[in-house]
């Protein structure tokens, strides 16, 4: 939805490079007849300025190593499966940024449940600064009577099970999004099963407001999107808060989660055991789920719209350690640690509407590796 406005770092002990802004270096020595000069692989990391401009560090696929001959097959793939933005992060430098159609780079897209992350970090800042504590019952923040439950059951729910779908409240009413208290209802004991249920995750923005004492989009944006740099906005589609940016906003909230909740020495984010807890597993009923996040390389998994387990890892083609916010028409934020990666999708639907994984992710890591290897 559109809304307007390994990698293998190749080490040959002889190989140096050059960033984009060298890009034509090779062309300068041979009209000049004097060689280039070269700087080694940059390995910090690169933060993007805060302000609102333009600047961004690039790096080359060349200096990288990276096999540059498969990125046609990338963008036809890509483009065939009706994306609009795709960003490949090394180390916060762009290595690639691709726009299709009439999208650009100052276009906001829906982020849909790739958003969850968002919120997933907002409320340990909202723990750490002490407004809640995610082992209260979600009573605390919303009131009595807050769902169709009875006091005791509706006492046993805590936000920390609003952040792992183990809320037990019933997932087969007739519209899953619906946050009314008659669309809440009881169907097993809390932490008993897990079910990719929207309702229970979208009251974390009412539990965070009401904890603060303050609007939610104005706590994001004081504590996060400023600090960081991003824009955008969460707004309200049906019972729904979605959050809309552009792909470099998306890429910057990657950027943030590889250094760990810092950003360019400043924190955000403090709390290492709230943080490890959110890009871990969360719970034994899906090892494949932390905090609202996504999780790559364990034993199994489930997926939204099921309550089948299935074997294995939940994108096999991606490296063990990602962990990602994955939302609806498959809109893709990956970031992996041991490569120090950070890849934005935005766009329509690949193929069938998913609210979360889907074909879409092992597809695109299959070229993404034939690029990076």
């Amino acid at each position: 939805m559109k809304f307007p406005q390994y990698f293998s770092l190749l080490v040959v002990s002889s190989l140096l490079f050059a960033c984009s802004s060298e890009s034509d270096s090779d062309t300068d020595t041979e009209k000049s007849g004097t060689p280039a000069v070269i700087s080694p692989v940059p390995l910090d990391t690169y933060f993007p300025p805060i302000t609102r401009t333009d600047e961004w560090d690039t790096i080359s696929m060349q200096t990288l190593g990276w096999n540059e001959n498969q990125v046609d097959n990338l963008y036809s793939y890509l483009e065939d499966n009706d994306t609009d933005a795709f960003i490949i992060l090394k180390d916060g430098r762009i290595v690639i940024e691709k726009y299709f159609g009439d999208f650009t780079q100052d276009d906001n897209h829906a982020w849909n449940s790739a958003g969850k992350n968002l919120t997933s970090m907002l409320t340990g800042i909202a723990q750490q600064e002490e407004f809640l504590s995610i082992t209260e019952p979600t009573s605390n923040y919303l009131g009595e009577g807050w769902s169709s439950l009875t006091i005791d059951q509706e006492l046993s729910i805590t936000i920390e099970n609003q952040l792992t779908m183990t809320t037990g409240l019933d997932y087969n009413v007739e519209d899953a999004f619906c946050t009314d208290p008659e669309c809440l209802i009881y169907l097993n004991d809390i932490d008993t099963t897990w079910y990719y249920h929207n309702a229970p995750y979208t009251l974390l923005d009412d539990v965070i407001a009401n904890a603060t004492n303050t609007d939610f989009n104005s706590y994001f944006s004081e504590k996060i999107k400023e600090p960081i740099g991003m824009q955008g906005l969460f707004i309200k589609v049906g019972y729904n808060n979605v959050f809309f940016s552009s792909a470099r906003s998306m890429a910057r909230f990657g950027i943030l989660n590889l250094n760990q909740g810092t950003w360019d020495g400043r924190p955000i984010l403090t709390d290492t055991a709230y943080f490890n807890s959110m890009t871990n597993s969360s719970q034994d009923l899906n090892p494949s789920y932390g905090y609202l996040y996504w999780l790559n390389g364990k034993r199994s998994y489930r997926v939204p719209g099921s309550d089948i387990e299935f074997t294995g890892s939940l994108i096999p083609n991606a490296p063990a350690d990602l962990y990602a916010g994955l939302g609806k028409n498959d809109q893709k934020l990956y970031m992996v640690p041991s490569l120090d990666l950070v890849v934005v999708r935005m766009g329509g639907a690949s193929s069938e509407i998913l609210l979360g994984p889907s074909g879409f992710d092992n597809e695109l890591w299959g070229l993404i590796n034939e690029i990076i290897q």
